[in-house]
């Protein structure tokens, strides 16, 4: 149990009967790892979206799926400035297999800072970076962030229901997937630029220019795996079966597992 659910035991029965995919402990689903636990990180916080929601979602779905053991930071407020104290520490990743950034501070600037951030998964610590985590630190002058996503995004469209197209079937984050997925109502973010390690395993199309966005990608940061997908705007994209599924095989393959 989380660090961050050991706080909401008192709601835990009324905010699992939201999250519309709890299952019965005899219908689980074959876990995709069922090793040693991986210690996960889940950092969140910051403007826009029901961090609170969507950790107890993430985190309870992805440890049905895998030996998984999340702990969670929620810090820096609710504003788009926000910073968080962990990073602080040089060591702040050691105790962790794999790192979730679902984070969203886009206007916090601050190149040491943000270095901070990138020099422990430089060092090799893998992550799954999630939704607002690509338009975070945004107004920062350096590409370090944005090399370590892979991607460069700086404004979305409108909510939609967004169909999803596989365009490498056979990587093994892909495997399962359901091909003819369309996400609940999500927003479609605009890449700018792929950096030259990632690799883009799904696209969706906008419905403004026709063009393909892509969704979802891995990308090699150092030598340290990095999977994300720029979903995950809405309550209900994180109550869905396939986005979990995906978040789940997303973090399992950067912990190299």
């Amino acid at each position: 149990m989380s660090i961050f659910r050991r706080s909401l035991l008192g709601a835990l029965p009324f905010l699992l009967g939201l999250l519309g995919h709890a299952q019965a402990d005899d219908d689980q689903p074959k876990k995709l790892y069922e090793g040693k636990p991986l210690q996960a990180l889940l950092i969140t916080g910051g403007c826009c979206h029901n961090y609170l929601f969507q950790s107890l979602a993430l985190t309870t779905g992805v440890e049905k799926r895998a030996n998984v053991e999340f702990t969670v930071v929620n810090e820096g407020g609710a504003g788009t400035r926000g910073k968080i104290a962990l990073y602080e520490d040089p060591d702040w990743a050691k105790p962790y297999d794999v790192v979730v950034h679902n984070e969203c501070f886009a206007d916090t600037d601050d190149p040491e800072y943000i270095k901070k951030i990138t020099a422990a998964h430089r060092a090799g610590t893998p992550a799954v970076v999630i939704h607002c985590a690509m338009h975070t630190y945004r107004a920062a002058k350096i590409d370090d962030w944005r090399q370590f996503l892979g991607v460069t995004s700086t404004h979305h469209e409108h909510m939609s229901r967004y169909p999803v197209k596989v365009t490498v079937e056979d990587h093994p984050i892909m495997k399962g997937f359901k091909k003819d997925w369309v996400t609940p109502k999500d927003e479609l973010y605009i890449v700018k630029k792929i950096w030259p390690k990632a690799t883009p395993l799904a696209v969706s199309k906008s419905e403004k220019t026709g063009e393909e966005q892509p969704v979802i990608w891995v990308n090699d940061f150092h030598g340290a795996r990095v999977f994300g997908t720029t979903y995950g705007h809405s309550d209900d994209t994180f109550r869905d079966e396939t986005f979990i599924d995906l978040i789940a095989r997303g973090l399992v393959w950067a912990a190299g597992k």
